[in-house]
């Protein structure tokens, strides 16, 4: 993509108005522009961000065996009357009538709808286990919306729903998605770690946050050191063994690890100071098993092998793509802007043409660009006549993993200098070897 093609409206000055890392960088970099409270456009560069991360949590879910449908942002007061949840959920609900009066909501989850299809079409116990997922548009009518993407109104979730027998295959069903997760946040280059939590307005009495560590993170956590440590199960994890999976989760378990809500103090003084961590930390997702919650009010029932009916065990998992874009960047940042890991990256390089309109320059920028895309490197070549302090300060505010700098100077020895956004490094090469060092 050529920058003077392309809708990248960066911004010099700090908006006032953005109070943490991840705001600030994001309207600065032209990522996001704010359209209402807690309400955001995700432009050109936010979205190429977005949907890197949404992909990865869909690699990762279909692995797991979760199945992806869709359902509709707007659903009836009626089923949410069924489960009982639609007086007690708060103001956080958005309710709103359509032409003909009928009451309706903007859906702030969907345990109710997915109930409502699962009890349409499931019958019998030969068609468990099932999980379903979407990644689909929420609305919370949040009372006081701040921190940019941390605490919106409207946001990506991927919300996942399990139907089982029995809490056997319940539990079953709930370590697929606490191994998928840590597998989707390690992708991303997130050390994750799950935490006793409370399960909130979701509801059940088994749930763990999925927390990474991070000085701007908005509540305070404590977990055991080691975790730090712990290897993330590998691509090749088989998600249909039983004990296989309940062993890495008792292992991601059995250390200290609670949200501020679940704290125990006692409990957490035992452990050797050394290997105490009491810290900042960010939600990048939640698991909850809610057994028959949803299932017994709505008749949500499969007939079992006695030929009798029972109502299924349930649980639902979620994931905040457009919150985990902010959380990356308030683990992955400097005082010059974001240093993006390479797999969420919006562009893996950035081509630097530090004299536009000389013809050596052009030349070799146009050549370099050209290899890079025919590559399938996604590559973002800026090629504004701007003066080469201003193109690094763009360069390092969006935080593409690479920079090839195409000087005058350094081309009059037929090199480029190469920049490596993570940690500085800066290396003068041939446009052959950087076309190898990035492309592959």
């Amino acid at each position: 993509m050529r920058l003077s093609r392309y809708f990248l409206p960066i911004l010099r000055e700090t908006p006032k108005e953005a109070e943490i890392v991840s705001h600030r960088l994001m309207l600065r970099a032209g990522m996001i522009r704010q359209e209402a409270a807690g309400i955001y456009a995700f432009l050109p560069l936010g979205l190429r961000v977005l949907n890197k991360v949404c992909r990865i949590v869909r690699e990762e879910q279909d692995r797991s065996g979760a199945i992806e449908l869709l359902m509709p942002t707007i659903q009836s007061a009626d089923l949410w009357r069924e489960s009982g949840r639609y007086e007690a959920y708060g103001k956080e609900m958005l309710r709103i009538k359509d032409r003909h009066e009928r009451e309706m909501l903007f859906g702030p989850t969907n345990e109710e709808m997915i109930t409502e299809i699962f009890r349409a079409y499931i019958r019998s116990y030969k068609d468990l286990p099932l999980n379903l997922y979407h990644l689909q548009w929420k609305f919370r009518d949040e009372v006081r919306p701040r921190f940019g993407l941390m605490r919106g109104r409207e946001f990506l979730m991927k919300d996942a729903y399990s139907f089982d027998l029995d809490f056997a295959g319940a539990k079953h069903a709930y370590n697929r998605m606490f191994v998928a997760y840590l597998r989707t946040f390690a992708r991303m280059g997130l050390q994750s770690i799950p935490m006793v939590a409370e399960s909130g307005p979701i509801g059940g009495n088994l749930s763990h946050e999925f927390i990474v560590l991070a000085d701007t993170g908005e509540s305070e956590v404590f977990c055991h050191r080691d975790y730090l440590g712990f290897e993330v199960p590998p691509a090749d994890v088989d998600f249909d063994s039983i004990p296989g999976l309940q062993a890495i989760v008792d292992k991601w378990t059995a250390l200290y690890a609670a949200t501020s809500e679940k704290h125990d103090a006692a409990a957490f003084a035992k452990l050797p100071p050394d290997r105490q961590i009491s810290a900042r930390g960010i939600e990048v997702g939640q698991v909850f098993y809610f057994g028959t919650k949803y299932s017994e009010p709505m008749r949500a029932v499969v007939t079992g092998p006695d030929g009798a009916e029972r109502a299924v065990h349930m649980g639902s998992y979620g994931i905040g793509p457009t919150r985990l874009v902010a959380a990356l960047i308030e683990v992955f940042h400097d005082e010059a802007g974001i240093k993006w890991p390479e797999t969420v990256a919006p562009f893996a390089v950035v081509v630097l043409n530090l004299k536009q309109g000389a013809a050596d320059t052009d030349a070799a920028s146009e050549q370099l660009y050209a290899a890079l895309s025919a590559k399938g490197v996604d590559t973002l070549y800026h090629d504004l006549d701007e003066r080469p302090g201003s193109k690094f300060a763009t360069a390092d505010l969006i935080g593409i993993p690479w920079q090839i700098l195409v000087g005058p100077r350094g081309l009059a020895e037929g090199k480029v200098e190469v920049k490596r956004r993570s940690d500085g490094s800066r290396e003068l090469m041939t446009p052959q070897d950087a076309l190898a060092r990035i492309g592959g």
